[in-house]
């Protein structure tokens, strides 16, 4: 069949298993048509992973001056892919990508898809019509020196590395919020918790400080998880040995990514144990659970501390967001906090398909990276997401409620625990009886019974001394 048999408005194309007719406006070829057809999964394409798009550009654009610069390919080849995916980078033809994130193919026909669009635009570049491939093929020349095998964990990390830049600075963000609220409620006594039973007090300034510290946590594994992460494969072709490269491309392609990408990136020690262990997002993978893990814990918190608000604990009051009830007027909900809640569970699940996924690894490769590139990517993206909610439309607006907070301290039994060291435990435990039966304070009791003067009493509980240690002096 020759090309002036196509049907109006499209173009003939073929493969190894025969003729295609593609759209004469599309830039992606046969193995993309292909794709679409075989893999209607998600209905998410790869387009919408904007840092994957780039990622592989970016790539296809070191090994194109690494190629010329090792006398592989020409200026006039290596001009015409360089520009193309120039234009990528800029932000266009990123709709061209249609291929579903999730795929069978170990990630080719993402890798094809790139080559297809960069070939057909340098085409037109050249000043060739698409598809008029022996003028610049998207094997021969886009993937020279390339398999996906290589190109598309390359093309992930460099992804997940560029959405873990964004977390981190979400997170950033959201602890240095926790620690405003710190400092605004140093001052604000309050009673703290142990299994949900009233426990010793502490302020709510102290409260929201460990939520900042929790968060601060996690940004620093978070980025100690990354050096992992930047240790590519690029140069190892089909399984690692570096079949169908020049001996100095692997160096040479790392030198130019580097200049391309500004990212601290090294090439793996070794090449083949690189193509097949996907063990870099397993770990980074454990380290978004984590965070979801802790950032869900402080949201049941505020939930808890904020219920009722009559009924409840009621102690701080997030901002009211919607209506919360269909049925019932005036109600409002913690919608947000709930919110980020669901996130945290779907990034667990994520770790557990991200585990699985990596344990199927046969041999020389793992044929389910693409599912590992969806669920690292909706994890890094939904927890940013949800991070930067959390922040702007919850945590930023909370309010303590000052005289609940009063009252639960007034009320609270185990206020004698810091008189224990002044009256001895057996006194406390009955003065602690005689407030759960009573209803009385623990200071009236206290000072009913002689057992110190009101002055000692106000000295001892200050809230000064009881949120930190302190001398005992008798």
């Amino acid at each position: 069949m020759s090309t002036s048999t196509a049907a109006p408005g499209f173009r003939l194309e073929h493969d190894l298993l025969g003729y295609r007719e593609i759209p004469e406006n599309a830039y992606y070829g046969i193995h993309t048509l292909r794709a679409l057809e075989n893999f209607p999964i998600t209905g998410q394409p790869i387009s919408l992973a904007g840092d994957l798009i780039n990622a592989l550009a970016e790539i296809k654009i070191a090994s194109a001056l690494a190629n010329r610069q090792l006398g592989m390919l020409d200026d006039h080849h290596c001009k015409a892919i360089v520009n193309a995916c120039q234009e990528i980078l800029n932000g266009q033809w990123h709709e061209q990508f249609p291929v579903d994130l999730i795929q069978g193919g170990a990630g080719t026909s993402t890798n094809m898809n790139a080559n297809e669009v960069i070939a057909n635009r340098g085409l037109e570049l050249m000043g060739h019509l698409k598809g008029q491939y022996q003028h610049l093929h998207p094997n021969e020349h886009v993937n020279m020196s390339q398999s996906t095998n290589d190109v598309y964990p390359t093309a992930l990390k460099l992804a997940t590395y560029r959405g873990c830049e964004r977390l981190i600075a979400r997170m950033d963000s959201l602890q240095a919020a926790f620690e405003r609220k710190a400092v605004t409620f140093k001052d604000i006594l309050k009673v703290g918790r142990t299994q949900l039973q009233d426990a010793v007090p502490m302020t709510l300034g102290q409260e929201f400080h460990t939520y900042s510290v929790m968060v601060c946590e996690d940004i620093t594994r978070l980025r100690e998880a990354l050096p992992l992460i930047c240790e590519i494969n690029l140069g190892a072709t089909a399984i690692g040995t570096g079949i169908n490269t020049h001996p100095d491309y692997s160096r040479q392609v790392l030198d130019h990514l580097k200049g391309v990408t500004d990212l601290p990136l090294s090439t793996a020690p070794n090449l083949i144990e690189a193509t097949q262990d996907v063990g870099s997002f397993v770990q980074l993978s454990g380290v978004l659970k984590r965070i979801a893990v802790k950032i869900s814990k402080i949201c049941h918190d505020l939930r808890l501390l904020s219920s009722g608000p009559r009924a409840g604990i009621g102690e701080i009051s997030l901002p009211a967001r919607q209506a919360g009830s269909s049925i019932m007027p005036g109600k409002v909900n913690p919608v947000i906090p709930e919110v980020v809640n669901q996130v945290a569970y779907e990034v667990i699940g994520n770790d557990v398909t991200i585990s699985f996924a990596a344990e199927a690894g046969q041999l020389q490769l793992n044929a389910f990276e693409p599912i590992i590139a969806y669920a690292m990517f909706r994890s890094i993206s939904h927890l940013t997401n949800a991070f930067h909610t959390l922040e702007i439309n919850c945590i930023d607006g909370i309010e303590p409620n000052l005289d609940v907070l009063k009252e639960h301290m007034d009320r609270s039994i185990v206020l004698v625990t810091a008189l224990n060291p002044y009256i001895g435990y057996q006194h406390a435990t009955e003065v602690a009886k005689t407030a759960l039966k009573t209803g009385q304070r623990v200071y009236d009791i206290v000072l009913e019974r002689g057992l110190l003067t009101k002055a000692q009493l106000d000295e001892i509980l200050q809230p000064a001394s009881l949120t930190a240690p302190r001398a005992i002096i008798r």
